[in-house]
């Protein structure tokens, strides 16, 4: 009866958990949480968090994340979408694209890409012209060389 099935009674259940990837740690795959995550180590994949996402000044993430709010101190390769407020501390370097209601970047953060703060963009989204923020922009362009006589 060691590992019995624990019954709550409340439905938030996990809503204020932080769930915590250390140092050392790698992880390929997707998080899924109700509660908030902190990465330390290096995750491969995608984190969508119903309350925050914080990536440690050890931390790496290689995918998207989800959030309602993140605070970033390590290093983030990909696009971030944050429903409220997003930091990117001083040690931070993101490059990717960032959706955010609030955006705080502090002296030191590098930050690679574009952002969207109209809480108008969704991941995948096109504009009229069939590209969206978050893909690449066309950067083919007619060349025409001139020989000189």
């Amino acid at each position: 009866m060691a590992f019995q099935k624990m019954k709550t009674t409340n439905e938030s259940a996990g809503l204020n958990e932080l769930n915590i990837i250390n140092a050392g740690t790698y992880l390929e795959g997707s998080i899924d949480t109700k509660g908030s995550v902190q990465i330390n180590g290096k995750l491969k994949g995608m984190i969508k968090a119903a309350d925050e996402v914080r990536v440690g000044r050890s931390g790496e993430i290689v995918g998207e994340v989800y959030a309602k709010n993140a605070r970033i101190a390590g290093k983030v390769e990909g696009n971030v979408y944050i429903e409220q407020k997003l930091t990117l501390e001083e040690t931070s370097s993101l490059n990717g694209n960032l959706s955010a209601g609030k955006l705080i970047i502090d002296e030191g953060a590098a930050f690679n890409g574009h952002s969207d703060m109209s809480g108008k963009m969704k991941p995948g989204k096109k504009e009229q012209n069939g590209r969206g923020m978050f893909n690449k922009p066309d950067t083919s362009r007619d060349v025409v060389s001139e020989k000189k006589s």
